[in-house]
């Protein structure tokens, strides 16, 4: 595929293939019909002919030339493949498009400090897993670097001490920037406010400008109950699930947030949908050790994770 486009990027080939499509001809007219050099013309045609979009033979004292429609019905099927992967409803173009489209909306709006200040968001899901499970993927750091970022990006930094007045540092970089020689995609730290194991977990959250100052402060409230789940050890509809309700409240916003504010909802989303999957393909264990509290009575988790 890589010979078959390198040989039909140059507009001049291209010119050829057109002039094809409609007949076999011979390199003189095809030089004339083009408006170009014959010796030109040949080694244009030379190189559709290595890659396989055209073949020759000579006819008297003529060489002609006709195009083979196998290759470029080939580049037809995987451009229309990579037109349908990207318009596919819930895909990552769509998503650029919405929050592009929320961005004009939110830079209009922020035209003074505390703009976006009382905006809330409301997330839902049904979990695989007793709440028990899922509050471990919301408060241990090795597992929450595994969902907790938006899609194409990665956790490079991570820091959440479950406890009333824990620290948090969240730093993530584009998922390809494997050596971190780019630029982060973002920063934000931030304080647990609550903890209540598998029932309520409420922290802070500041999202740093390019400059390193807050866009806003994020205050997220996440609330989890028993549900019904899939099939369970003594039946259809016994095994564990849980409810998880996010709410996502906005103060001290910056008129510089714009940018940030018009990515939450899909951000957030995209990290929920991160979480249910990884809920779903991981088995749980067979045992779960009690959880470690401290002289406070919460739960105590390992502080950082740098994958």
């Amino acid at each position: 595929m890589d010979a078959l486009v390198s040989a039909l990027a140059d507009p001049a080939r291209w010119r050829l293939v057109g002039l094809l499509a409609d007949r076999p001809r011979p390199v003189g007219v095809l030089a004339r019909l083009a408006g170009a050099r014959q010796p030109q013309t040949t080694k244009h045609l030379q190189t559709l002919e290595r890659a396989g979009i055209v073949t020759s033979r000579r006819v008297g004292q003529r060489r002609v030339y006709a195009l083979r429609p196998g290759p470029l019905r080939d580049l037809a099927a995987e451009l229309t493949r990579l037109a349908d992967l990207t318009e596919h409803e819930g895909g990552a173009a769509a998503d650029l498009d919405r929050t592009a489209l929320t961005l004009d909306a939110e830079r209009q709006a922020a035209r003074a400090p505390g703009w976006a200040d009382g905006r809330a968001f409301h997330f839902h899901r049904t979990l695989t897993g007793d709440p028990g499970r899922v509050w471990r993927h919301l408060t241990d750091p090795s597992l929450l670097a595994q969902w907790w970022t938006p899609d194409a990006l990665r956790t490079s930094e991570l820091v959440f001490q479950a406890r009333p007045g824990g620290r948090i540092v969240q730093e993530y970089r584009d998922a390809e920037d494997i050596d971190g020689t780019d630029t982060p995609a973002g920063r934000a730290d931030g304080t647990v406010d609550d903890v209540r194991p598998g029932e309520r977990l409420a922290f802070r959250l500041a999202p740093h400008l390019p400059g390193g100052g807050p866009a806003f402060t994020a205050h997220l409230e996440l609330l989890l109950s028993p549900a019904p789940g899939d099939d369970g050890p003594t039946g259809p509809g016994d095994g564990p699930g849980t409810e998880l309700d996010v709410h996502y409240r906005i103060t001290d916003s910056t008129v510089d947030a714009a940018d940030f504010v018009a990515g939450i909802e899909t951000g957030f989303r995209q990290s929920l949908d991160r979480l249910a999957a990884l809920l779903a393909e991981t088995p749980a264990p067979a045992t779960v050790p009690p959880a470690r509290t401290g002289t406070t009575g919460h739960t105590e988790t390992a502080n950082r994770s740098t994958p």
